[in-house]
């Protein structure tokens, strides 16, 4: 029986010393929200410990938020955290809000945070805007000039617009077009050249900041440059097309009448072929004109004389000319 008690009382003091230090284990953060006002239990820390929350980063937020004179219940913090939110620096976020007289509660920020963006960085940049350089951008004036343009936009982030806001890509997209249309709709690039604020003026007045999370407050044109005579280029290249174009007309018609003289000399050759054809028959004609009695010797020796004859005066008059 004093056995039995021995081994009760064993157990039980090791069940005490289990839960003491089971309990020892969130006592100092207990104690710092305690001295720190946060008014976090020891049940409330074993059930972070519980629902695999950290509590070391739930008291802090606690703390750093009742100190700022925004106190936010530990459930909500757990529910972010547990959301995958970054705790601490929503409550960075607010508190800079709030000193910075910026609205924002904890349900708007920890949406932002969710969303993906740096909820104080977009709280800062709401205080201290930033400035964002485009990339060179190249447009052509209706005189043919190349201009190549650097601008700087300073932004402000927008609180409201965060959570479904486009980002800064999109608008350094914008100021790109904003610049590329100014440019080309105007008439000579010594306009622009002259007076480059025309530029920022136009691409401001767009609105270019609709639909994304940042306010622009100004653009500033940086640098401006003369690139290339895109207008000469194209007369060159169309001149040289229109070169091109001619010569193979030219090559066609070429082609087009060497082929029409192969065929008149084609039928000059076919038209020899049936003259030789036709003095072919003439013999013939003349031996059944001497049978039937119709043409007389002597008629025949005449016609030869004459042919001897003509052939005679083509020799001869050919002869000069061979000689020139």
């Amino acid at each position: 029986m004093d056995n039995l008690i021995i081994i009760g009382i064993i157990i039980a003091a090791i069940v005490v010393i289990v839960m003491l230090a089971f309990i020892g284990r969130f006592f100092s953060l207990w104690l710092q929200a305690l001295f720190s006002k946060a008014n976090v239990s020891i049940f409330q820390l074993i059930g972070m410990r519980l629902r695999k929350v950290p509590p070391q980063v739930i008291v802090e937020a606690r703390i750093l938020s009742c100190k700022a004179g925004l106190p936010v219940d530990t459930n909500l913090l757990e529910a972010h955290y547990l959301s995958r939110g970054n705790v601490l620096r929503v409550i960075q976020a607010l508190i800079a809000a709030n000193k910075a007289n910026i609205k924002l509660d904890f349900k708007e920020a920890a949406a932002i945070d969710l969303a993906g963006r740096n909820v104080l960085e977009a709280v800062q940049m709401s205080v201290n805007p930033k400035v964002i350089e485009t990339p060179k951008v190249s447009a052509v004036a209706l005189d043919g000039i190349q201009l190549h343009a650097i601008t700087r936009i300073t932004v402000r982030a927008s609180i409201q617009k965060l959570v479904g806001g486009a980002g800064e890509e999109t608008v350094v997209a914008r100021v790109g077009e904003g610049i590329v249309s100014s440019i080309g709709s105007a008439q000579s690039h010594k306009e622009v050249l002259e007076n480059p604020n025309m530029i920022s003026k136009k691409v401001l007045a767009s609105g270019l900041d609709a639909g994304t999370a940042f306010e622009i407050l100004s653009i500033d044109i940086a640098d401006v440059d003369v690139g290339q005579n895109i207008g000469a280029i194209l007369e060159t290249d169309r001149a040289e097309a229109d070169k091109k174009i001619a010569q193979a007309k030219a090559e066609e018609r070429r082609a087009m009448a060497f082929a029409a003289e192969q065929e008149m000399k084609a039928k000059v050759m076919e038209m020899k072929a049936k003259l030789v054809e036709a003095e072919a028959q003439i013999p013939m004609a003349m031996a059944t004109a001497l049978r039937e009695g119709k043409l007389g010797v002597m008629d025949y020796y005449n016609l030869k004389n004459i042919e001897a004859d003509t052939q005679m005066r083509k020799e001869i008059g050919s002869a000069p000319e061979a000689n020139k």
